[in-house]
């Protein structure tokens, strides 16, 4: 069929797509992943011994995953066996290893690459264990998801994962010229437009290679500005699943970003996050938690203002109601922070579980029954709001309990004050006890 093509004057190849056609041929080729593709790097390493170990390969989409494991079979000399998790079974996974035996009986060795290998179930990962472990096969897996989290152990100490990172600015400008340069025309951008692009891409090559090839298409008279661009091509939506990794690290850095006092990064997470299709309420209930473990008695408002702005969002819906959300969150970074009483409440509950069933002080039990004030029941109580200062100084502990100090508030926010007034109810209690 190239023969034809050749006779014709064309090329086979311009029937792919751009993003095909620019696959590359060689690992030096591979932008934005030197840190597992150069010499000194682990896949490096490996080609210079002329070994392949399994591999899991990490990473978001269009990094790169299939084109690396294309490159290492041919690296290696290995047949490359490719299959899709989202369309293989128990049956085409048999197939493939029969063929991989009957090739190794010959010498020759394959490179089993799985798309999307956190598709397949532990049952179906466990079928690779056998043929992983006596070599029939070297795994490749690709996967967008935390390999922990979605593959078995047994076969994730079986390989070595590999982390491929979202391509950056300077990938993504590297594939915009092998782009131009294949095409021979430069992108009809002005250079505002071109920053847009490569946003728009967010960091997967293949996607920003698909907008390049219908920007090439337009044939357009003069640059087009980014305005003009947002109009031709959808922006990609963001990468975020609500039920994956990316939803646990986006709230992660949202909290974190709150608990270290910083506004800024703490709305762009939240933006991030509601963006990608978060439920608001699921947010609203984060804050809360970083009201009372983060702020806690520095600002008891915290509290108060999570708990308005869940309401707020019930009341309003989105996107007026994310609004309240947002209020929240600046509140919550910008807050004094405390988490005394967020240890106090673990210290406590540790107790609790050490200390049994040990009842209450007598003094301080209720007597609503003759038999019980006889029982001596409420006798010696001393009713605080009688007693000089407001502070009767009684023992509250269970008897036989040494008393405890769960609670030590900062000196942050309104927390200072409570730390003032309970240093000085020590010292009442204190004194009072010795004249006892």
């Amino acid at each position: 069929m190239s023969d034809l093509f050749q006779a014709s004057g064309l090329d086979a190849d311009m029937s792919a797509p751009l993003a095909e056609r620019l696959r590359p041929r060689s690992l030096d080729e591979v932008v934005g992943q030197e840190h597992i593709t150069a010499a000194d790097a682990p896949i490096g390493r490996m080609l210079a011994k002329n070994r392949l170990a399994s591999i899991i390969l990490w990473g978001p989409p269009g990094a790169g995953k299939t084109t690396i494991a294309r490159l290492l079979a041919d690296a290696v000399d290995f047949e490359f066996e490719p299959i899709s998790a989202i369309f293989s079974g128990v049956k085409d996974l048999r197939a493939v290893f029969d063929r991989a035996r009957a090739r190794r009986s010959t010498g020759r060795s394959t490179l089993l690459f799985v798309d999307e290998i956190h598709r397949f179930n532990r049952a179906q990962l466990d079928a690779f264990l056998p043929v992983v472990e006596e070599g029939a096969v070297t795994l490749i897996g690709a996967t967008t998801e935390n390999p922990s989290f979605e593959i078995n152990a047994a076969l994730l100490s079986r390989c070595q994962v590999l982390v491929l990172k979202r391509l950056d600015d300077a990938a993504l400008d590297a594939l915009l010229a092998r782009a131009e340069d294949h095409v021979g025309a430069k992108l009809p951008l002005d250079e505002s437009a071109r920053d847009a692009l490569k946003a728009m891409a967010d960091g997967d090559g293949r996607y920003l290679l698909n907008m390049a090839e219908e920007l090439f298409a337009l044939e357009a008279d003069a640059p087009l500005s980014s305005a003009e661009l947002a109009q031709i091509l959808q922006k990609r939506a963001p990468a975020y699943d609500k039920d994956r990794e990316e939803h646990y690290n986006l709230v992660s850095a949202l909290h974190k970003a709150v608990r270290g006092s910083d506004p800024d990064a703490a709305l762009y997470w939240l933006a991030r996050m509601l963006s990608g299709g978060e439920d608001p309420l699921f947010i609203a209930r984060r804050l809360v938690r970083m009201a009372s473990e983060d702020i806690g008695m520095a600002d008891p408002t915290a509290l108060l203002v999570t708990t308005a702005a869940k309401d707020a969002y019930h009341f309003l819906g989105s996107p007026e109601g994310e609004l309240a959300l947002a209020q929240a969150v600046v509140h919550l970074a910008a807050a004094p922070k405390s988490n005394a009483a967020y240890r106090a409440f673990g210290a406590a509950m540790r107790s609790a579980k050490e200390t049994g069933s040990l009842a209450p002080p007598a003094h301080i039990l209720n007597a609503p029954t003759q038999m019980m004030k006889e029982l001596g029941y409420g006798a010696g109580y001393d009713y605080d709001h009688d007693a000089e200062d407001g502070f009767s100084g009684q023992n509250y502990f269970p008897d036989g309990m040494a008393r405890q100090r769960f609670y030590a508030p900062t000196d942050r926010g309104r927390e200072a004050g409570v730390k003032e007034r309970l240093e000085r109810f020590a010292e009442l209690r204190k004194a009072r006890s010795k004249t006892k």
